[in-house]
């Protein structure tokens, strides 16, 4: 009976060590699949951004141009904007129209299709990361105020003018079914 007991306690422990290194190997590879996932997540690999680009950005302008020309003011004559970018590349941004007129209600979610309608039109934002390839501008957006920008990736040509930076937007978020392309100005403020 004695080595009944004894067999099994030692049985015992020794599920219970294979369990605790079995809960340890996975919890490493559940930490090295997480840490692979955000990193892809946020379209960068810890790839270090440009110096230039580092900081605090204000916004100039936010146009889409049409094939004849003609430009409309997205966000108005004089929009608002701020596009920050760490060391990382990792970046958010907004761009909302100066004058927007509040929700009758005072309650976001008693608005009217109109206010609906006019706040989402009038304010772009997304976060993710941004690089310098070569002589193109990349961006992957993880998450946008316009869902169907999430997850995309893109590059674009751009133009850096002392502390003033331009690229152009191929299909913006409103407009492009016209053939519109958007033309985007920052300037650097840190």
């Amino acid at each position: 009976m004695h080595r009944y007991k004894n067999a099994l306690a030692f049985i015992t422990l020794l599920l219970a060590l294979t369990a605790s290194i079995a809960q340890a190997t996975t919890s490493a590879q559940d930490k090295a699949q997480q840490k692979a996932d955000s990193e892809t997540m946020s379209g960068t690999m810890s790839m270090p951004a440009p110096s230039w680009l580092v900081g605090t950005w204000t916004l100039v302008r936010c146009d889409n141009v049409y094939p004849d020309g003609h430009r409309v003011e997205l966000y108005g004559h004089d929009p608002k904007g701020l596009w920050m970018i760490d060391t990382h590349g990792h970046y958010m941004m907004q761009i909302v129209r100066a004058q927007r007129m509040p929700f009758a209600a005072g309650d976001k979610s008693k608005g009217t299709p109109e206010e609906y309608r006019a706040a989402s039109l009038d304010n772009n934002a997304h976060y993710g990361s941004v690089s310098i390839q070569g002589d193109k501008l990349a961006t992957h957006i993880e998450q946008a105020s316009f869902p169907n920008w999430n997850g995309h990736k893109g590059a674009t040509s751009y133009t850096l003018s002392g502390n003033q930076l331009s690229y152009i937007v191929a299909k913006p978020s409103s407009g492009a079914a016209e053939g519109a392309h958007g033309e985007v100005v920052w300037r650097r403020v840190d």
